[in-house]
């Protein structure tokens, strides 16, 4: 596919995925996301090439107009959609598959100053939620998730959530719904009120000698308790 075709893909892209757009007009005014994949794509074209100044030009341009930095040599799909986009940092050796929906304040970055694979590969259907740092070499699966703030520094597999920092896989809180990130549970949560709920079946049960109930109590702690383990890899 060239040039041309994947920046006019780009811009039916928001027109057919943003609900926020009232008119074609506000795609040149409102959508820097959308003029930094524009910049890119041009510069990306050159950089295959095999030119250097002129692409990291046209980059600089773009990321003077849009606060959004995104290296000529990373490689991104078809369908990628960078929404609001400030502060958005993707790395020279950065893949991004198709369908890609990357927020605000995001970073696909590297742990290592030496050359070759050093950012990371986003499959088809990845969401990175705002904040997010994905670093280093890794890969995030198909269809997968990364929550707004959290820091990935391991592979994460298709059809999964990660969050926390650093990022923990979850195998449950997984929904297919590009903004369901109000779905993600609560581990953190989840394993304080387990903690605190402990304590007080002990504080119940040793001093006063008292076993009646306790076990029934204890039972329901065994199973909040294997439900926040098997909620992660």
């Amino acid at each position: 596919m060239n040039v041309f075709t994947l920046i006019k893909e780009d811009f039916l892209n928001v027109k057919r995925n943003d609900p926020a757009l009232h008119s074609t007009f506000e795609l040149f005014f409102n959508y820097p996301g959308l003029w930094a994949l524009f910049f890119h794509r041009i510069a990306h074209w050159f950089y295959n090439k095999g030119l250097r100044f002129l692409p990291r030009l046209i980059s600089a341009i773009g990321l003077f107009l849009t606060t959004i930095d995104i290296h000529p040599a990373a490689t991104l799909g078809r369908r990628v959609f960078i929404d609001h986009g400030v502060g958005v940092v993707i790395g020279e050796t950065a893949i991004l598959g198709n369908d890609v929906i990357v927020y605000q304040q995001v970073t696909l970055g590297g742990v290592s100053t030496s050359k070759g694979k050093r950012h990371p590969t986003l499959e088809d259907n990845v969401v990175i939620g705002a904040g997010a740092k994905v670093l280093g070499n890794i890969t995030i699966g198909k269809n997968s998730k990364v929550g707004a703030n959290s820091v990935v520094v391991k592979d994460v597999p298709c059809d999964s959530t990660a969050i926390g920092i650093p990022a923990r896989v979850l195998k449950r809180g997984f929904d297919k719904t590009p903004l369901s990130h109000n779905k993600i549970p609560d581990v953190n949560k989840e394993i304080f009120e387990y903690l605190l709920k402990r304590i007080e079946v002990l504080e119940d049960a040793l001093p006063k000698g008292k076993q009646e109930g306790v076990k029934k109590k204890d039972h329901k702690l065994e199973e909040l308790y294997d439900n926040f383990i098997h909620s992660m890899d």
